[in-house]
């Protein structure tokens, strides 16, 4: 044997060993560990409430239907998409209006909470009436249910509620209250806001009492909104955001002995933020939390934050994360007993994630024993006569825009005049996109018979914002075409060609790899794929309040077509980086 041969296989035992040794401890600390974003995908603005030992999750929904999703978790860590708050047109009408409400309106900050065998959410309706003369309408109300998949009651709109972000907060002496946002009472710094309560009379839903202002926030900045009241030990505590939900967006927080206040900035504050990290850190903009107890006394947070994925943001916007959460006391002022004695006036505070004050993409399980699993796949053949919850529209659909039953086994879209335009309505649907690395596929059967009958793969983000991957009928001619609409852009013709000889059943396919997305097709029932064209993937990057959905799109282009697209099946496979 040659040296050079024993040296090469000396290498390579060397290589082996090491992995024997290293691989269970890579293992291991996959086992030990959770991966933030809890939620991956457009889930902002996260509440969360503890029942026993079962935990729940609401999100901010703006104009997707159905709105409030809610997830069920027993570790904080896995999360099942359970139901939605607002899942019957009904809900979605009259001074609820997620009909024509404008994009970026819609359904702002939740509370999720439960007392004495009832779900409550309470949160707000932003609505900009089409007269554009007319003020914009924020309608804060409340719903309920005795089981959080639903069915959850009509909206309890709270009249003479100003602002926006809600909260309700159940006192151990039976009082309810409603603790919310307004503009300031008085001059000050920052002059963007402060937090009001008043007593809630949940009967009646109506106010009662004296309104108090007891708070405008902690360092001068703007955007004091997002509050939520909790009682630790005797003592009250306001936690709310701060600075906008941008780059500057941060947690706030205060204790009092009254509800009432005054209340007591907590000298550390904020709590949380990544206001002060490099804007190449792997997450910014975090801010806007809850905090929950365990049951073994443990606290934790869920907040939002958007990856650093696409120069700063990634295409799934506002996401959760979960953070530990320990409590510690802090001197917030000095008092005086007397001439010569002077004490420090002291609160426990919350400390967010105590071992490096940030968001982190790995962090330590609450719950040992119990891993995080991997949920990066979905696959939907349309087999049920219900929709899959993970399926979401662009405001309330028209009737008829889909059917599960016409063709036993497809989602069956039925083209409609409409397409997509700000506050429109039309036959598109889709899922949450949760990683910037993805493969999104769909096989459909559509043979279109009249010039302008369109269908196919949608991936969208806004009205504003989108790519159509699609087969449409122009001239007597099939037509394969990608058509890409950026914000604050007229939508662009990227590439369209003929298909000869079309016999109506094709497989879309979107790769998206390392910052370029590659668009192919099949007509052999997916055994061969060809490439059509490719983009940047930050074509319709999150720029506004929601992250990217991966969808499917039908219309007859204004026309009245009586036509169809047939889905057999949809598949969603996500890679982490």
């Amino acid at each position: 044997m040659s040296c050079l041969l024993q040296k090469t296989l000396h290498i390579k035992m060397k290589i082996i060993l090491l992995l024997f040794i290293f691989l269970p401890v890579l293992l291991s600390a996959q086992d030990l560990n959770y991966t933030n974003p809890i939620l991956p995908g457009s889930y902002p603005d996260p509440s969360i409430c503890r029942v026993g030992n079962d935990f729940y999750i609401v999100n901010s929904s703006f104009e997707y239907y159905p709105g409030l999703p809610i997830h069920h978790s027993n570790d904080l860590v896995n999360w099942e998409l359970v139901g939605y708050g607002l899942h019957r047109e009904e809900q979605c009408t009259g001074k609820m209006n997620l009909v024509d409400v404008q994009s970026r309106g819609g359904i702002h900050a939740p509370t999720i909470r439960y007392h004495e065998g009832t779900f409550y959410i309470i949160t707000t309706n932003v609505y900009s009436p089409i007269d554009k003369t007319q003020p914009t309408k924020f309608i804060n109300f409340i719903i309920t249910a005795q089981n959080v998949k639903g069915p959850w009651s009509d909206p309890h709109i709270i009249e003479g509620a100003p602002g926006i972000d809600p909260d309700i907060f159940f006192d151990d002496n039976g009082r309810v209250y409603y603790i919310g946002t307004q503009d300031v009472t008085q001059p000050n710094d920052n002059g963007i806001g402060e937090i009001w309560v008043q007593q809630l009379d949940i009967k009646e839903w109506e106010l009662i009492g004296e309104r108090k202002a007891i708070w405008q926030g902690a360092c001068g900045g703007c955007c004091v909104e997002g509050p939520h009241m909790y009682k630790k030990n005797e003592t009250y505590y306001l936690m709310i955001a701060e600075g906008g939900t941008s780059l500057n967006h941060a947690v706030m927080i205060a204790a009092s002995d009254k509800i009432s206040g005054p209340f007591e900035s907590d000298p550390r504050n904020p709590i949380l933020t990544s206001r002060h990290l490099s804007q190449k850190n792997w997450v910014n903009s975090t801010g806007h939390a809850d905090l929950v107890e365990l049951s073994d006394g443990r606290w934790y947070m869920v907040a939002l934050g958007i990856r650093n994925d696409e120069e700063g943001t990634s295409n799934m916007g506002r996401e959760t994360h979960l953070l530990p959460v320990v409590w510690e006391p802090a001197t917030v002022r000095w008092k005086e007993v007397n001439k010569d004695n002077w004490q420090p006036v002291e609160y426990l505070y919350p400390v967010v994630a105590p071992e490096t004050g940030k968001v982190e993409r790995y962090t330590k399980l609450p719950f040992a024993g119990k891993a995080q699993k991997q949920n990066d796949a979905l696959v939907d053949n349309f087999d049920s006569t219900e929709l899959d919850l993970e399926w979401n529209f662009r405001r309330v659909p028209m009737a008829n825009t889909y059917s599960l039953t016409a063709k036993k086994g497809y989602l069956r879209l039925y083209l409609k005049p409409d397409t997509i335009i700000e506050r429109g309505r039309c036959s598109i649907m889709g899922l949450r996109q949760k990683e910037s690395d993805f493969e999104y596929s769909a096989s459909m059967n559509f043979l279109p018979q009249k010039n302008n009958a369109e269908a196919g793969l949608s991936i969208f983000q806004q009205d504003d914002s989108y790519i159509n991957f699609t087969i449409i009928k122009e001239d007597g001619v099939n037509t394969l075409k990608i058509v890409v609409a950026e914000q604050n852009k007229e939508p662009l013709l990227l590439k369209k060609e003929a298909i000869i000889n079309f016999k109506g059943d094709i497989v879309f396919k979107v790769k998206s790899m390392v910052n370029k997305y590659t668009y192919l097709y099949s007509v052999d029932q997916g055994r061969t794929f060809t490439s059509f064209a490719e983009t940047r993937a930050d074509l319709i990057i999150s720029k506004g309040y929601t992250g990217a959905y991966l969808g499917i799109y039908a219309t007859g282009n204004s026309l009245k077509i009586e036509e169809y697209a047939d889905f057999d099946w949809i598949l969603y496979k996500a890679y982490q980086r």
